[in-house]
Order: structure tokens, then C-alpha cells, then sequence
């Protein structure tokens, strides 16, 4: 059995197309409506109907799992939300003492760490393989990443050591954000796959358009 890190999730294909799941999963900090108290909440990972979650309030963080259904995730008497991967409304409701709603915004990752940022593709003339790999956003040690391998793709987050991402059984390494490689293993075979970093989508288009 595969040994899964504390910041991996494990969403269904099906969950991610109805529910969009994994925009739940980051950093998230706000403001409750009222008091302007700051709290915080953090979706470590979510495995299937269980979420790995902090969340932070008067000065303290409680640390433990939370409930997924569809696009909300309960943890407590506190239920987040978020419909556009960027704002989250907090529900906290405990009994009949009434309801406090804080919003949050999910915090950007740190610009030092762009170089790993974007999509990276190659083919292996040696081993015959071809792989590809998009670092959707860096946070710290974690990076939200979807990884291709032999026609399978997943989807997750993986550790972020230096210049090197490591996700399941693949890891992405770059030295100058432009040329790297993934390295992946299938059993006790390793494969190889020098890539390249893409050109960002926009700026490709914009050359299709001038005449």
C-alpha cells in the first residue's frame, strides 16, 4: 500500500466534476461580519468525505477532520463554502446561540515561488514515455498540482522541497523554471521524462489574433 503524506487528497473524479472539491482545499482568511475579529481555516486535504482542517479563532486553532458534503465542508459547528475557489462564507452555529458569519479569501502563494508555477510536458526518446504536469498554485511546502502519466491523470496536492514537487509516486524538478524533468515510478520501474514549461495560454492567443 502506498504511503499518502498528510497534505495529499484523495477526491473522486465524479466529486471534482459535480463539486469542484479541490478549491476548497488552502489557506483561507477573513474577517467575522460584526466584530471584525480575524479567523482563519485551512483545508489541509480532503480524502473522500473527510477533510484534514484548521481553523483559528480568538487567538487559538483547533486541529482535526471535518465533514465533505458536496461543495461544504462541517467541521463542528462550523460549515464553510466556497463557489468561485476564491471566497468562503464561515457558518458557526452551535445549539440555540445563535449564528456568527465570517467571510474569507483564499491567500495567494508566495511569488518566490513561481518558477514551479504552470504547465510542463515532454516525451522520453530512451524510455518511449511521455508525461505532463500543471502546478496549479504553490503554498509554502504544499502546491495544488495534476500530474499525466501514461495516460492517467491525477489530481492533488503534493510537497514542495526547493526546486522539486513530490505527488504520489511522480516528482517535477526545474533548475531555471524553464526545462526540468518528472520522474515517476509504476511498480519498481522508475521512468524519466525531460520537460518544458509551457508559454501561459494568454500569451499565445494574443499572437494568434494580430494579422
Amino acid at each position: 500500500m502506498a504511503i499518502v503524506t498528510s497534505s495529499t487528497s484523495q477526491i473522486s473524479p465524479a466529486n471534482e466534476r459535480l463539486y469542484h472539491q479541490s478549491a476548497l482545499v488552502g489557506d483561507w482568511k477573513g474577517n467575522w461580519v460584526g466584530n471584525n475579529q480575524p479567523v482563519d481555516f485551512k483545508v489541509v486535504n480532503i480524502r473522500g468525505a473527510r477533510a484534514q482542517v484548521e481553523y483559528t479563532h480568538n487567538g487559538h486553532t483547533e486541529r482535526g477532520f471535518g465533514e465533505v458534503r458536496g461543495t461544504l465542508i462541517t467541521f463542528g459547528g462550523v460549515t464553510v463554502g466556497t463557489k468561485d475557489g476564491k471566497n468562503m462564507v464561515l457558518l458557526f452555529s452551535v445549539g440555540g446561540a445563535g449564528k456568527q458569519t465570517a467571510n474569507l479569501e483564499k491567500q495567494d502563494p508566495p511569488a518566490s515561488d513561481s518558477r514551479l508555477m504552470g504547465s510542463w510536458g515532454g516525451y522520453s526518446s530512451d524510455n518511449g514515455k511521455s508525461a505532463s504536469f500543471k502546478v496549479l498554485s504553490v503554498n509554502g511546502k504544499e502546491a495544488q498540482v495534476s500530474v499525466t502519466t501514461d495516460g492517467v491523470t491525477r489530481q492533488g496536492t503534493g510537497y514542495v522541497y526547493n526546486n522539486v514537487i513530490m505527488f504520489g509516486q511522480a516528482q517535477i524538478a526545474t533548475d531555471d523554471g524553464k526545462n526540468g524533468k518528472i520522474i515517476y515510478q509504476v511498480g519498481r520501474k522508475s521512468f524519466m521524462v525531460p520537460v518544458t514549461k509551457y508559454p501561459p495560454a494568454d500569451t499565445s492567443s494574443s499572437v494568434d489574433r494580430t494579422a
